[in-house]
């Protein structure tokens, strides 16, 4: 369980996008990987942060844009990949605002309740909530997803390919038919434009995954 969180939160802020404060944050989350005790788990993560470090920070954005906002196969927004764009994706955002609520958390202002990075630190770090336990299985089969259409060139395929590999596991074949059968077939795959903006029309600030906080 200590390594599947640790993935967890090691996956959250190396998806974050990368704004100024990125290479900090790369910096800080790759001397806490360096501290970790188990060798083997170390060195799988420095596998992981490896290819993001190699880039200046400019092809990085480049990167994350084209992947993450261009293409909606490999967007970062779970209910995108469990609905696309059906009318139930609204009534399903308010669903997860309530269980993050319930959590004791609060979503960065500006982000979706759905952001995959965020839900991942929020099962890492409220394992035990009932909620968030059941997001376990949907974040597995939307992660599967974006795994599956990654270039096989992107310097984000290691974090993915992790975790499938060490955190979720592979999900059913019933899984992720559920997961098709629900989605409305939208031709977004190559959208003429990035979505630079949250999906609520928000501007892509700040998305640095600590948006998580306490709530008093």
């Amino acid at each position: 369980m200590e390594a599947k969180r640790i993935g967890l939160v090691v996956a959250a802020k190396l998806l974050g996008y990368p704004d100024d404060v990125y290479p900090e944050i790369l910096r800080e989350t790759a001397e806490a990987v360096s501290e970790v005790e188990d060798l083997t788990l170390r060195s799988r993560l420095e596998t992981v942060i490896r290819p993001l470090q190699s880039l200046p920070l400019r092809e990085l954005r480049e990167q994350y844009v084209w992947t993450f906002d261009w293409k909606e196969k490999t967007g970062l927004y779970l209910t995108a990949h469990e609905l696309g764009d059906s009318r139930e994706r609204g009534a399903a955002l308010i669903l997860l605002q309530h269980i993050i609520g319930d959590a004791g958390f609060v979503a960065a202002a500006g982000e979706l309740a759905d952001y995959m990075p965020l839900l991942y630190e929020l099962l890492a770090m409220r394992p035990d909530h009932v909620h968030v336990r059941a997001l376990d299985l949907r974040l597995a089969v939307a992660t599967k997803r974006v795994a599956d259409h990654l270039p096989e060139d992107s310097p984000y395929r290691e974090v993915f390919a992790y975790l499938m590999e060490e955190v979720f596991g592979e999900p059913s074949e019933e899984d992720i038919r559920r997961l098709e059968a629900k989605r409305e077939q939208a031709d977004l795959d190559e959208l003429p434009y990035p979505i630079l903006y949250g999906m609520d029309g928000t501007a892509r600030t700040g998305t640095d995954p600590t948006q998580f906080k306490m709530c008093n």
